[in-house]
């Protein structure tokens, strides 16, 4: 039993190192992700990176490109152990309700490359093929998974009365439901969208917001795709950066320390005047890249956009000039 008094990173070390040496984890075996240990140990991700860290210093596991982090190959389990197989398992009642929830949550700890029929499968204890009896393969069951996610997305009961307020919140409701769920970004470029009844309900809800101001259609319906696609450009960034530190065991943080030395060399060189202007002007603080910053800078500047186009239509059909923009609320 892992020492309860050991530091969260120490205890994370320990249990890992007992299931590489006893064979539960042998040779080229996937160690879970930072998410996942993140998830699992209740702590953050720093702290899983941490624990990862400490591991490969001992030689025990190592980083494969493509991959995450695996049991290294030069290591071997301790003399007399044999990898324990799992015991057969009776076959629960499966519904395709469960099948998709346990989906989501396998792409929720370790990304959408982890999911697989195989993998639902056996989270569920069912038989391989028997998820297959709900639904076709894997194309579908994502599709049903992102339908799922997009039901989440808390719209007011009750409409906010200016369209601002209204196309605010749908943005919002999106933004949480991409943080609760990275992998939704990665499924399908712009020029492809999903036909699924969910997502259609939250284009209903932003296209009313839009409805009467006298946009055209087909204005109405750009301005609903780039708020959509503002909130999917911050948030595939989410998936990426898990990624990038289950590939390379670096948190964002620690891979920025890694890139110190580059950096310095071009400020040095002068050949960025105001790069380096701006970089200096930050102090030893620097600069910390906030994607819901980001999200927020980047609703408001469209939305200020959107009230500039708005009023000048509603100018034009008065034949007054535009009034000013409306106030923007948080």
């Amino acid at each position: 039993m892992t020492d309860p008094s050991l530091p969260p990173y120490l205890r994370i070390v320990a249990e890992l190192r007992r299931k590489i040496t006893d064979g539960e984890l042998a040779p080229g075996d996937r160690i879970p992700s930072t998410r996942q240990l993140a998830t699992e140990w209740n702590v953050a991700l720093a702290t899983a990176t941490k624990a990862l860290t400490a591991l490969r210093q001992e030689g025990l596991v190592q980083p494969r490109a493509r991959v995450g982090t695996v049991v290294a190959a030069g290591h071997r389990a301790a003399a007399g152990a044999r990898r324990p197989r799992p015991a057969p398992a009776a076959e629960r009642e499966l519904t395709r309700e469960r099948i998709v929830r346990t989906a989501i949550g396998i792409a929720d700890a370790e990304g959408l490359s982890a999911l697989s029929m195989r993998a639902v499968a056996a989270r569920l204890g069912a038989a391989t093929m028997s998820p297959y009896r709900y639904v076709t393969g894997k194309d579908d069951l994502v599709l049903l998974m992102a339908d799922a996610v997009f039901a989440e997305a808390a719209l007011p009961s009750g409409a906010p009365g200016h369209w601002r307020a209204r196309l605010e919140a749908g943005a919002r409701a999106l933004w949480a439901v991409h943080r609760a769920h990275p992998w939704l970004a990665q499924l399908g470029p712009l020029t492809r969208p999903l036909m699924l009844p969910h997502l259609m309900a939250y284009s209903e809800w932003m296209l009313s917001a839009l409805d009467g101001h006298g946009l055209g259609p087909a204005a109405m319906l750009n301005q609903n795709v780039l708020l959509y696609s503002h909130v999917q450009g911050l948030a595939v960034q989410l998936e990426r950066e898990a990624q990038a530190e289950s590939a390379t065991g670096l948190s964002s943080d620690q891979w920025l320390d890694a890139q110190a030395p580059a950096l310095a060399a071009l400020t040095a060189s002068r050949d960025h005047p105001t790069f380096t202007r701006v970089l200096e002007a930050l102090g030893e603080g620097g600069y910390d890249l906030d994607l819901d910053e980001l999200f927020e800078i980047g609703l408001t500047s469209l939305l200020d956009g959107l009230a500039v186009l708005i009023d000048a239509h509603r100018a034009e059909a008065a034949g007054t000039p535009a009034p000013p923009a409306a106030p923007r609320t948080r």
